[in-house]
């Protein structure tokens, strides 16, 4: 099997260059040669669409996203089957008087492992597994360049980080519907709102959480093009992450507690608030964004200077 199979690549797509000289690494930065300018948008296209075949059509990713899916139907079945009293404190207590609050409860639990460890799975093996496949030197040739390349995955993970939280907002909105009553939502400033205004609210709260998840997607992307071993790069960045969050739980390191990377990820439940408190959820958003530029950038540096051999 070639390559281009293992990995989902079409030959319609960007490919190194033929001829005798196809072996030959590109000079670190580049990938466009003469005369392919007015082609660039085209194979640009192809490429992020290349990405998101490839992330998507990876066995590992529909069983993750699968297993993600069954984290509302496991909730749901216990509170059914334990009969919570719909008048308990927190997101699962309200879930047996609501079942919008499934959608929620699933996404708050599902932040502190589940999502992070899908990220780092896929986001550890965007460059390496392409490396150890022997695929990343053609597409390294390719008209469509390094730093293009580079974007292309970012974007495709950030697709895939979305997707993530939307397969677990949609799960629990139709286990929740099925399961238990809905109906206007309390929110947890006392106030309520209809059953529309809380479904928008909780599309919020799964917009806010895969913005969340960018930080780590970028350490994982930087991490993945230092090496060629998909495996390694996995496990370094799921690694980072279990650092940074014991750092996070160490309240004698309260003085960096807000430069680390997950501090504020608990700021989606200011959405359930009227009105809702967008100060700290700004400040999570910052704060990912600046993890994503310092990563990104760094991967940037790697890749557009690494001799691929």
């Amino acid at each position: 099997m070639s390559p281009s199979e293992t990995t989902g690549r079409t030959v319609d797509e960007p490919a190194g260059p033929a001829g005798p000289g196809a072996g030959a690494p590109a000079a670190p930065g580049t990938g466009t040669t003469a005369g392919q300018e007015p082609g660039a948008g085209r194979h640009t296209l192809a490429l992020f669409v290349s990405e998101l075949r490839l992330v998507f059509a990876r066995a590992r990713t529909q069983v993750g996203l699968g297993v993600l899916a069954a984290v509302p139907l496991l909730i749901g079945i216990a509170i059914k089957i334990a009969g919570t009293d719909p008048g308990a404190e927190g997101f699962i207590g309200q879930v047996a008087g609501n079942g919008l609050f499934l959608i929620v409860a699933s996404l708050g639990l599902s932040l502190p492992f589940f999502l992070p460890t899908a990220v780092t799975v896929i986001s550890g093996e965007s460059l390496a597994g392409e490396a150890s496949l022997g695929t990343l030197r053609n597409l390294l040739t390719a008209p469509a360049g390094r730093s293009r390349l580079l974007a292309a995955k970012m974007v495709a993970l950030a697709v895939f980080c979305l997707t993530a939280t939307m397969t677990i907002w949609i799960s629990g909105l139709i286990v929740g519907f099925v399961l238990f009553p809905v109906g206007d939502v309390l929110l947890l400033s006392g106030s309520t709102v209809s059953l529309g205004e809380g479904l928008l609210r909780a599309l919020g709260i799964a917009v806010v959480i895969s913005l969340s998840l960018l930080g780590l997607a970028g350490i994982g992307l930087f991490i993945s093009s230092l090496t060629s071993t998909p495996l390694a790069a996995m496990a370094a960045t799921f690694g980072t992450f279990i650092v940074l969050g014991i750092l996070t739980a160490i309240p004698q390191l309260h003085a960096i507690h807000p430069w680390l990377l997950m501090y504020r990820w608990q700021s989606f439940a200011d959405l359930l608030r009227d009105p809702p408190y967008w100060h700290e959820i700004g400040r999570n958003l910052l704060l990912q964004g600046g993890y994503l530029a310092v990563f990104y950038a760094a991967a940037w540096a790697r890749i557009t200077s690494r001799d691929i051999t």
